[in-house]
């Protein structure tokens, strides 16, 4: 990764770390608190509707899109558009090895693009490399635990929400690289 590192800071790059999570209607649960004598239920349907998100870190800061269904290649190239649209110059993108990153539809795309996008891929079987892992993470446990949304739009409104008050937190996006680094 210091080489990568290097490289990326000779070339003018930006690195942006991407990777791709989901959610349910069913919640995400975590242990919490109730007063004494009753017992926490969480009422929710059995609905299995997936809400995909994908997110790409930088140093300072981190971009998402929540796609309804699984992400497959042309969601990762939406992705890729609307974080050109955000951060200019060359980019770097360093992701894991899911078969959609290797899609026809991404490499015609970033074949289009040379100049602008590079891509690296992480060890197999080395989630902790990736920050954006430990954005799910929060976000699942912190923002999001035991969230029994009635539909699949207050699930989309839930999760959106609270990916930008992470975002809105340096801090936090510090804290995800530092612990990323920790393992690196």
């Amino acid at each position: 990764m210091a080489g990568t590192k290097k490289n990326a800071a000779a070339q003018g790059q930006t690195i942006v770390f991407v990777d791709e999570s989901g959610l349910t209607e069913r919640p995400h649960r975590c242990r919490t608190w109730a007063p004494r004598g009753q017992t926490p239920v969480l009422q929710y349907h059995f609905n299995w509707n997936l809400l995909s998100a994908i997110a790409g870190i930088t140093w300072w800061s981190f971009y998402f899109r929540l796609f309804p269904g699984p992400i497959k290649g042309p969601q990762i190239v939406e992705f890729l558009t609307h974080l050109q649209r955000h951060l200019r110059g060359k980019l770097l993108v360093i992701w894991d090895g899911l078969p959609a990153h290797r899609s026809r539809v991404v490499r015609d795309y970033v074949a289009a693009r040379r100049r602008r996008i590079t891509l690296e891929y992480l060890p197999g079987y080395a989630p902790e490399l990736n920050p954006v892992e430990y954005v799910w993470g929060y976000w699942k446990h912190h923002e999001l635990p035991n969230l029994c949304p009635k539909t699949f739009g207050q699930l989309s409104q839930h999760a959106r929400a609270a990916l930008r008050r992470m975002r809105r937190r340096p801090t936090l996006v510090a804290a995800f690289w530092q612990q990323a680094e920790l393992f690196a």
